[in-house]
């Protein structure tokens, strides 16, 4: 049976950084948009009032501005490695994001088969925003429920992988989640976490056998190339699918030869 794979961008396949982040520095506005992102935390402004004020911030944004800023954001390693394995073995891969469209939409080089993303006016703006365009958190578990429907797949075949309390609503409505560079509410949430840059790094090394670990999140060592160590794309989110309730696995990067502490399928 195939499987969904749903990805955050801010904070998950983006490490360590936003979208917008990586916009205003390109722009050289970026402690104008550090304010913007304290507020939201702090829950001064939710995701529709950071959307009107960044529209008003980027009133001469364009096209190649976002395209240079994604050119130059450090995205978790291996994510086209891991959108080809995905594809390779009939699954799905969903990205959705409250971020702007115009360059979470770009994450589709990389081979994701859909990317849903708070709808913008065109760039250059020249017109005001729709407030029901912008996300919400609750609004992720209606689209991967659209998604998962539309493909005939079951809920337990699902896998999410997030960061932030944004992901809570979709982490609470799926049983099977992986928390990337998490922060700790989050993580106590998930059922497997994992800290670290990669976003998959299969290889070969000393003779011993190295499998994708999620959407790559470092690899899994093994003694032997055989049994459930090679059902990728993700060893972990294998796991995540055939393993029991009750706890997050712990899942860390740590040095190159080091073993994640638990391989979910």
């Amino acid at each position: 049976m195939t499987s969904l794979h749903v990805f955050d961008m801010d904070g998950t396949l983006l490490a360590g950084t936003t979208a917008s982040l990586e916009i205003a520095r390109f722009l050289r506005c970026e402690a104008q948009l550090v304010e913007l992102e304290d507020s939201f935390r702090r829950r001064e402004i939710d995701t529709r009032g950071f959307a009107q004020r960044i529209h008003r911030l980027w009133d001469e944004l364009t096209e190649d501005d976002v395209a240079s800023a994604f050119e130059g954001s450090p995205f978790l390693e291996g994510i086209a490695d891991v959108c080809s394995d995905i594809r390779s073995r009939g699954e799905h891969s969903l990205v959705v994001s409250m971020s702007p469209d115009f360059f979470a939409r770009l994450l589709l080089r990389f081979g994701f088969d859909e990317v849903v993303a708070s709808r913008f006016p065109a760039l250059p703006f020249a017109s005001p925003i729709t407030p029901e365009n912008i996300l919400i958190p609750q609004d992720k578990v209606d689209i991967v429920e659209d998604g998962r429907k539309r493909k005939g797949i079951p809920p337990q075949r699902c896998i999410a992988y997030g960061d932030s309390m944004s992901d809570a609503p979709l982490f609470e409505h799926l049983g099977n989640t992986v928390a990337v560079n998490a922060d700790g509410e989050l993580t106590r949430l998930a059922r497997a976490h994992y800290t670290g840059p990669s976003s998959w790094t299969p290889t070969l090394r000393g003779g011993r056998c190295w499998t994708p670990s999620t959407a790559g999140l470092r690899p899994v060592r093994h003694s032997r190339c055989s049994g459930p160590s090679r059902r990728s794309p993700a060893g972990l989110a294998a796991g995540v699918l055939g393993g029991g309730r009750g706890g997050a696995d712990r899942v860390r990067g740590g040095g190159s030869g080091a073993p994640l502490s638990h391989e979910i399928l």
